[in-house]
């Protein structure tokens, strides 16, 4: 019986990692042929309308707008909703809107019956724009270069109708940083890679567009506006198609913001963020689901069969056979990524990452609505 218990956890240890090869070369196979570099640079120049939302982010526009302001493009404006301030953000933007005429600011008050969100923001955001492409980021962020709107709306077609770009977080130092920026680029992996695969289901908020069209077309928010999360995700998830989302993230491109310093804040915005992925698409679920659970029991089967000395050079030599496979795959991924110098954290950080997915997993299932800010 022991003998059988033991070949069990052996075979289902196999299984998971023949999953994790599946994914490995998944997240490959959409990378391998991208250069994220835009194919007709400087081509066209669409009417642009950078939306920002804003809830006490005073020093960060003062740090952060006038990169956005100062894009070298011809024909954009930025327009900034101040979501019920009660910080210097009104005095702050007021003084750029004297230097800066494309600036548009949009004023939320708090309404005496009930919390606005993120998500009205937005919406009255969208309203107010001029234009009918839109790109959106926080105010907490900031573009690479003054080439970020040039390259960003170079997505834009007839058929494409939501861009998806990065947001990487800046390098402070730290392991807390270290599994922070780690995360972040994982999860940029697996939306990426499967955008390029034409299984598009996520974006995040920091980086990307969309059309007013779409906006519109699709009822807005109506479908989710009763989640306080989801504005960027759940969005895409249920906008998103084959034919109608690209991906821009050539190093222009990006936008970066800083990471969480504390263990609680770091939390608060995981719980949030993940609680809204119970609301994807099926098909979107499972796979994010098994990628996750065969990552967490591909470890703990490896340790429970190495504790128990069963068969320790075959069950070594299937983990190191995946960590060179990973050691193949991910420093190019990394690198176009702007994120080389995790690579030799990954055995240690990957470990994390599948614990914290399965844990905030759990947590995210049974989280009800959270404030935004």
């Amino acid at each position: 019986m022991e003998e059988l218990v033991h070949y069990t956890l052996f075979i289902l240890f196999q299984v998971c990692f023949v999953v994790q090869l599946y994914f490995l070369f998944y997240y490959y196979n959409g990378f391998k042929f991208s250069n994220f570099i835009s194919n007709n640079p400087a081509v066209k120049t669409l009417p642009i309308s950078v939306v920002i939302c804003a809830r006490n982010e005073a020093q960060n526009l003062q740090e952060n707008l006038p990169a956005i302001l100062a894009q070298n493009y011809s024909d954009f404006e930025v327009v900034v909703v101040n979501d019920c301030s009660n910080d210097d953000s009104s005095h702050i933007l007021n003084q750029f809107k004297a230097a800066y005429p494309n600036l548009k600011i949009v004023t939320v008050s708090e309404h005496k019956l009930f919390k606005t969100g993120k998500k009205f923001a937005l919406t009255m955001g969208i309203k107010a724009a001029k234009n009918e492409y839109l790109l959106f980021t926080d105010a907490d962020c900031k573009p690479a270069s003054e080439q970020w709107l040039q390259l960003m709306q170079d997505g834009f077609t007839d058929q494409k109708e939501i861009v998806l770009g990065y947001s990487p977080y800046r390098k402070t130092g730290g392991l807390f940083n270290t599994f922070i920026r780690f995360e972040t680029i994982k999860t940029a992996i697996n939306y990426l890679s499967a955008a390029l695969n034409n299984n598009p289901y996520m974006g995040v908020g920091r980086n990307m567009g969309y059309t007013k069209s779409l906006f519109f077309r699709s009822k807005g928010f109506a479908a989710h506006m009763h989640l306080l999360s989801g504005d960027d995700d759940l969005f895409v998830n249920q906008n998103a198609t084959a034919f109608n989302t690209t991906v821009q993230i050539s190093p222009e491109t990006h936008t970066y913001s800083e990471a969480k310093d504390s263990l609680g804040s770091y939390y608060r915005q995981k719980r949030r963020h993940m609680g809204v992925g119970k609301y994807y698409r099926t098909k979107n679920r499972i796979l994010i689901t098994l990628d996750a659970l065969s990552g967490f029991l591909f470890y703990t089967f490896l340790t429970v069969l190495l504790l128990l000395k069963f068969e320790p050079w075959i069950v070594g030599g299937i983990f190191i056979f995946r960590l060179v496979i990973q050691s193949i795959i991910y420093p190019k991924i990394f690198r176009k990524l702007d994120a080389a110098d995790l690579i030799w954290w990954l055995p240690l950080l990957d470990l994390f990452y599948y614990i914290y997915l399965n844990v905030f997993g759990i947590v995210g299932s049974v989280t009800k609505n959270l404030k935004w800010k």
